[in-house]
């Protein structure tokens, strides 16, 4: 039997993939790591799997340094999704990003470089976001860096991190860039759950700037595919290298938000806009032909049927989500003095 260790695994895209794992093979055992901070919900993993003998969780922080190494050292693979995410979120509070992102990377890098006689795969969760805005499109691995909030700026820092780890240390390290994940479970921050919900509790849509932002949006059960395969491929082909997950396609957040007015039979007065926020990618739509390529990924869900999906799970699913509500916007000081909640 494996041992794979999930950090932030009680978190979206985390206990979407532990779930994925745990129905796919049943011969893993699992183990996660989460400090359930505000985005982490011991609740996001099924009872089911809590029940199991096959899974573990341990409540805790991955820059403790003693747990990290505790936890690497008895596991033969390590998925590292435990990271702050929310752009808005890092424009108010930085230092905590830089501290989990950059900081806590290392602690698990460094935990799999001593135990690296028996960890046979390191896969890295990045973000597309370390990109920035596209200086071409489609956007490839090679594009350049040029992160546009603290979010992105420690994101990238990890990401980078990583891979010196592989190429000093030759840990067995793979990096994995996700483009816009959405799905069940993800926390009401994140803009389509946002206007989701909105649209369920008869509230406004908030719309930064003129909503003309492009976005490359993947469906959560995807991104858990192509991480699969990446810890099934062959290592000596993948090692040290990097992934965009993505479709190719983009939609901008005004049309989403049309889409899900059509959907629950809205008119547009229901759209509120607000200015722009700091840091705000405009174009961003992944080349993926590498992922297929190498790793034999092709996304397999339509974005118009991802989001009908999901419509659904919020709108079936109230009591996982309320609570959640408070924590839907945060507040930043522009410039000018003034406070927008984004």
């Amino acid at each position: 039997m494996k041992t794979v260790l999930v950090t932030g695994g009680a978190g979206f895209i985390g206990s979407n993939f532990v779930e994925y794992l745990f129905n796919k093979y049943n011969d893993y055992k699992l183990v996660v790591l989460d400090l359930l901070t505000y985005s982490g919900d011991i609740e996001n993993i099924p009872q089911e799997i809590r029940n199991s003998e096959r899974f573990e969780f341990w409540y805790g922080d991955i820059n403790n340094l003693d747990l990290v190494n505790d936890l690497v050292g008895k596991s033969d693979i390590v998925v590292h999704f435990a990271a702050e995410t929310h752009v808005a979120r890092s424009l108010y509070s930085h230092r905590v990003f830089f501290e989990t992102d950059v900081l806590g990377t290392q602690a698990v890098a460094n935990a799999v470089l001593k135990h690296s006689d028996r960890i046979e795969r390191f896969i890295h969760i990045s973000t597309s976001e370390v990109y920035g805005t596209a200086a071409y499109e489609p956007m490839d691995e090679n594009h350049p860096l040029n992160p546009t909030s603290p979010y992105a700026a420690a994101k990238a820092g990890a990401d980078r991190l990583v891979y010196s780890y592989i190429i000093a240390h030759d840990i067995p390290g793979v990096i994995i860039r996700p483009f816009n994940n959405y799905g069940p479970r993800q926390h009401l921050e994140k803009v389509i759950p946002r206007f989701i919900t909105s649209c369920i509790l008869d509230e406004p849509l908030t719309i930064h700037g003129d909503g003309s932002a492009l976005r490359d949006w993947i469906y959560v059960d995807d991104t858990c595919s192509a991480i699969d395969l990446a810890i099934h491929a062959d290592l000596l082909e993948i090692k040290g290298e990097v992934f965009n997950i993505g479709t190719g396609r983009s939609f901008s957040v005004l049309h989403i938000a049309h889409e899900l007015l059509r959907v629950f039979g809205l008119d547009q007065s229901k759209l509120l806009y607000i200015p722009e926020r700091y840091g705000q990618v405009q174009n961003h739509i992944a080349a993926s032909e590498k992922a297929k390529k190498m790793l034999g990924f092709v996304p397999a869900t339509a974005f118009e049927d991802g989001l009908h999906k999901i419509v659904s799970w919020y709108k079936n699913n109230r009591m996982h989500w309320e609570k959640q509500i408070p924590l839907r916007k945060v507040p930043i000081k522009r410039k000018d003095g003034t406070v927008v909640f984004y």
